[in-house]
């Protein structure tokens, strides 16, 4: 086959196609040819299951690359994906964001190439940021503040993939977002795996809320800052200042939440009880009355008997919670949870249909709530942007990709808006 730059494959959340775009950037940089490479997820059974689906579809694609499988599945069990035949390099979190594993796949290359590359995540102490300038579209840039995760969910195996919580300096996190407005840019998403962890590493133990209200502080050109997910006991009073406050935060929020029943919460080892995020949506409702809520939900988690699924269903109505991640539990071996008595399969893919028919319900009553409203919306593409609240807005006619435009909406199909 012509020599051709590396093809990339990203599964699983942000953070991941974040790293995706810095990779490609290293592998350019060192000259890296003729790879194919599988950036895989962790988080439940299912994802590791889509990733070698993925590493052998990507094989009978590109029989003659060489075929190279990196990310959260790579770091937490590399033997499963070096024992596959169609690979050929396993590379771990942390060697992933080394120039040496890619100039190993330069033309000319000399020297020794371990086909299992992946070393103990937890001894990386630091995380850089990696300096690309954006990624997708041109409406929306992620730039990443934190990686890690120092908490041990009983059903999570992240913190395995990811090592501890490490953050990026706040001056690494400002002077990148600077550019990225430089270069046109109108929101930032701040992304990472515990963002309310962000900055205990750091000398003075700055908090998530000092480095939102820095960044406002800094680069008063940015129109846009939107946070991507957080954990809502450790939101910070400087944090909850920065929503009252700062109309350049986005009014939207996702938590991570995970279930609405107390011995649930307790079994999954999680911070927070059911009143601690009832209480943390009101305050915040309070602060910001135009907030939108986004929620992780697990459905089926080991023990859930149908009362305490219950109070999950509940919550999604006693938070205002719009729009919901829903994750069917499936054990994942080494984890707490994968020892305790399991939910039937069929009740789990049930309860996981109810948690989203009530989340298609509340998505389409927030649409139904902004009709005859104002918005500004930013543009993803010619004939699609988001509010705000990062509602999907659809225009009839094109507007410029990456600029935020006033609409009025006239309706709702039950899953966007519709631009008057």
């Amino acid at each position: 086959m012509d020599r051709r730059a590396p093809v990339f494959s990203t599964l699983g959340c942000r953070l991941n196609a974040y790293e995706t775009e810095a990779m490609r950037e290293l592998a350019a940089a060192n000259g890296a040819e003729d790879a194919v490479v599988v950036n895989t997820c962790a988080v439940t059974a299912q994802a590791v299951r889509k990733a070698r689906q993925e590493i052998r579809r990507l094989r009978r694609e590109n029989p003659t690359a060489r075929l190279i499988v990196t990310g959260c599945a790579a770091q937490t069990d590399p033997d499963t994906f070096a024992d596959m035949s169609e690979v050929d390099m396993v590379v771990g979190n942390a060697e992933k964001m080394r120039p040496g594993t890619w100039a190993s796949l330069a033309p000319g290359f000399v020297g020794e190439t371990e086909p299992v590359q992946v070393d103990d995540i937890m001894s990386v102490t630091e995380t850089a940021g990696h300096l690309i300038d954006g990624f997708g579209t041109r409406s929306r840039a992620y730039v990443q503040i934190q990686n890690g995760c120092d908490h041990r969910c009983t059903f999570c195996i992240i913190p395995f993939g990811r090592g501890n919580s490490r953050s990026v300096p706040a001056g690494v996190v400002v002077d990148q977002i600077k550019r990225l407005v430089d270069r046109g840019y109108n929101e930032v998403v701040l992304t990472g795996v515990d963002l309310t962890s962000w900055g205990a590493d750091l000398p003075a133990g700055p908090k998530l809320g000092d480095l939102v209200r820095r960044i406002l502080w800094l680069v008063p050109d940015l129109r846009r800052l939107r946070i991507s997910s957080i954990d809502s006991i450790e939101a910070d009073p400087a944090l909850m200042e920065a929503i009252a406050t700062e109309p350049r935060l986005m009014p939207h929020l996702h938590l991570s939440l995970q279930a609405g029943d107390d011995m649930i919460l307790k079994r999954m080892k999680r911070r927070h009880l059911r009143d601690d995020a009832i209480r943390f949506c009101e305050d915040v409702r309070r602060l910001r009355p135009d907030i939108a809520f986004g929620a992780d939900i697990i459905a089926g988690f080991p023990t859930e008997t149908e009362a305490m699924f219950d109070n999950s269903l509940k919550l999604v109505e006693e938070c205002g919670l719009t729009w919901l991640h829903v994750f069917p539990y499936s054990p994942r071996p080494g984890t707490p949870a994968a020892r305790m008595p399991q939910v039937a399969g069929g009740a789990v893919k049930e309860r996981a249909a109810r948690l989203r028919a009530l989340g298609d319900a509340r998505v389409a009553a927030h649409l139904g709530a902004q009709v005859g409203r104002t918005h500004e919306v930013l543009m993803e593409s010619p004939r699609m942007g988001r509010t705000a609240q990062f509602a999907e807005v659809a225009f009839a006619e094109d507007r410029p990709v990456g600029r935020i435009v006033t609409t009025e909406i006239s309706r709702h199909d039950g899953k966007k808006l519709l631009a008057k």
